[in-house]
């Protein structure tokens, strides 16, 4: 059977109604003429009860506080029983991430045995192949036009990392006539702090493309002012140089070159018999002027020798100097998000030679002035196709005795002789490894030379690691 549960006052008050019903009514009169009880007797009663349920309601508060402190104790410790274990969790994390770092006792490490001599490829130089051939047809003022298939070179790059201080590099180039030494040099770095030292043979750091080799152009040959100076190779001679990068120079990075080398460029030291050193100093600085522009400015400077000359049927021994300075100057526009699709660059080069000499017609001493330079704009259009010109000029000395004393392209006999060019590109890389060059180039002279209109049509492919 199921009972009813009543607590608290409520169960007290309905025991007083149960007790008052129970009483019922108080008879009007007894047989046998006795009076009811009186009404002090019920008020008593009526007390008593609640004094009872008076009592019962302090019991039950009672209880009830003393029942949440229970809750609030076990809630407490449940809380401290919880923080002790997340304590406890996270020294073991801790714990783990020492071990896992190496701290404390290592295990003992497995050893493993390789035979090293299957290694041994890893001691082999990195060699590139490059190769450069073009179609041309020329239109001379002096003569016939004439068409030429050249087979320009085929240059074989070695490299190789000797230690972890020094490099070799080398660079073997085969011509249609034959083979010859491009360059072959070996750097140590961090002689001091920042401080490279190379030692071989190297094309010279003078302004930007001299560094370069042909097929790494952006036109089919060098600038017609390098050309005229220093010969159809550019400036490449043997020595030492020094390569000093100067730590935070005004926000930019700055690099000076200082190279000591003999004096055996055809041109400029023809006249050098003991190839007496020569000494030129390069320095540039690079910077970025925002996330997609960036500018380089540098300033160049040569000085050497010449000591033996033919003056007339006679050869006399005097030491005269030559010097040359320039300076260079490029501008590269990349956007950050689109670099891959589209650039700009404009770049412009400034030589001036100074060579004094004995005149050949025994006039004494004399000096030739040559300068001359160029600037060039390349626009990428799209990911494979770049389109450029340039525009060369060259003003070379005015001698009466240049011919005669075989002193031409740098004299000639004509009154205020020049030549300028003009040369427009478009340049296809159908792959990082293959590119296809269209290029025209027209040739004006004034006293100095014939002029000329050639159209190439260059191929240039390469293979390995260093492709360009």
């Amino acid at each position: 059977m199921k009972r009813t549960r009543i607590a608290g006052p409520a169960a007290g008050l309905a025991l007083a109604v149960c007790l008052a019903a129970l009483a019922g009514p108080a008879p009007a009169a007894e047989e046998g003429g006795k009076k009811p009880p009186p009404a002090k007797s019920l008020e008593k009663q009526v007390e008593d009860l609640r004094r009872e349920m008076e009592e019962m309601r302090r019991r039950h508060e009672a209880e009830t506080r003393k029942l949440r402190e229970e809750i609030e104790k076990i809630r407490a410790g449940a809380e401290e029983e919880k923080g002790g274990m997340e304590s406890e969790i996270d020294r073991l994390l801790r714990e783990a991430d020492r071990a896992a770092s190496g701290a404390g006792e290592k295990a003992p490490e497995e050893k493993t045995f390789i035979n090293r001599g299957l290694g041994l490829q890893a001691l082999n130089p990195e060699i590139s192949v490059a190769g450069d051939t073009f179609a041309a047809w020329h239109s001379r003022e002096d003569g016939p036009g004439n068409t030429d298939f050249t087979f320009r070179t085929l240059d074989v790059h070695v490299q190789s990392y000797l230690d972890p201080y020094s490099k070799l590099k080398a660079a073997l180039e085969f011509h249609q006539e034959g083979a010859e030494l491009g360059e072959a040099y070996f750097t140590r770095f961090a002689v001091l702090p920042g401080l490279n030292l190379t030692a071989g043979k190297f094309r010279q750091q003078l302004g930007v493309v001299n560094r370069w080799h042909k097929h790494a152009l952006d036109q089919v040959d060098f600038p017609l002012a390098l050309r005229q100076i220093f010969g159809p190779g550019g400036l490449n001679q043997t020595g030492f140089s020094l390569d000093w990068t100067v730590p935070g120079f005004l926000g930019g990075n700055q690099d000076t070159v200082l190279e000591l080398t003999g004096s055996t460029s055809g041109r400029v030291f023809a006249e050098a018999s003991r190839s007496l050193p020569c000494l030129l100093l390069h320095t540039k600085n690079f910077r970025d002027l925002s996330k997609d522009l960036w500018v380089e400015f540098g300033v160049s400077g040569l000085l050497g020798v010449n000591d033996r000359w033919t003056v007339g049927e006679h050869t006399k021994n005097q030491r005269l100097p030559v010097t040359l300075v320039g300076a260079d100057l490029t501008f590269r526009w990349e956007p950050t998000e689109r670099m891959r699709y589209a650039s700009l660059e404009w770049r412009t080069e400034f030589y001036r030679l100074q060579k004094d000499l004995l005149a050949p017609d025994g006039s004494g001493r004399d000096r030739i002035t040559a300068w001359g330079g160029y600037t060039s704009l390349q626009r990428k259009l799209t990911r494979t196709l770049d389109a450029g010109i340039r525009l060369d000029f060259f003003r070379p000395d005015s001698k009466d005795y240049a011919p005669a004393g075989n002193l031409m392209p740098l004299a000639y006999d004509g009154r205020r002789p020049y030549q300028w060019q003009i040369c427009p590109y478009l340049t296809w890389w159908q792959s990082p490894f293959v590119r296809v060059r269209l290029e025209c180039d027209y040739l004006g002279t004034r006293n100095a030379g014939p002029g000329d209109l050639a159209f190439f049509l260059q191929f240039v492919f390469a293979a390995g690691p260093h492709k360009q």
